[in-house]
């Protein structure tokens, strides 16, 4: 299993265009084969950050996320709208347990 955090942070001003393109990445990143979860939130302390918490069963359901037309469409709206280059931290996990409440 693979688990992926992804942070970007926007220039000023420039949120609500990156929200924009990063909502149409999730639905079709939950539809594929492979994915186990897809979330992206706000940062509560910061407007201005995005972070996205990613469960992949293998690197196979990754790569198939990260070929999606709406992941290329967010990419390209990166560039002049981020205060700084994205942070991607990637875990490799070999077990899960399930925590009830």
């Amino acid at each position: 299993m693979i688990v992926v955090r992804f942070q970007v942070r926007c220039q000023p001003g420039k949120a609500d265009e990156v929200m924009a393109v990063l909502r149409d990445v999730v639905l079709p990143s939950r539809a594929i084969d492979g994915v186990v979860s897809f979330d992206i939130g706000r940062d509560v302390t910061d407007p201005d950050v995005f972070i996205a918490t990613e469960v992949f069963e293998d690197r196979a359901a990754l790569d198939r996320q990260e070929s999606l037309p709406e992941v290329a469409r967010a990419l390209e709206i990166f560039e002049g709208s981020l205060a700084a280059e994205p942070e991607e931290i990637i875990f490799h996990v070999s077990s899960t347990e399930t925590v009830e409440s």
